[in-house]
C-alpha cells in the first residue's frame, strides 16, 4: 500500500511530468511540430479529426535517442 509520505511524492511526479509536457508542447508548437506533411486533418461541418502521424514518429525517434543515451 501507499503510504501518504510515498504518495504524496507519486503526486509530485506525475505533476512535474504534466508540466514538463506542456512546457515541451509550447515550445514544438513554435518550431511547426503538429502541422508537417503527413499529418492528417479532416474538417467537415461540425467535425475535425487530426492524426498527428509524422510528428509522433519524429518524437518517438527523438526520445528513443534520449532513452538510449540515459541508459549507457
Amino acid at each position: 500500500m501507499f503510504t501518504p509520505e510515498n504518495f504524496g511524492k507519486l503526486l509530485l511526479t506525475i505533476g512535474g511530468i504534466i508540466a514538463l509536457v506542456g512546457v515541451a508542447y509550447l515550445f514544438l508548437g513554435r518550431l511547426g511540430l503538429g502541422r508537417l506533411p503527413g499529418d492528417i486533418l479532416i474538417k467537415r461541418e461540425n467535425l475535425t479529426i487530426y492524426f498527428p502521424i509524422t510528428t509522433m514518429i519524429i518524437i518517438s525517434l527523438i526520445l528513443t535517442l534520449i532513452f538510449s543515451l540515459f541508459r549507457r
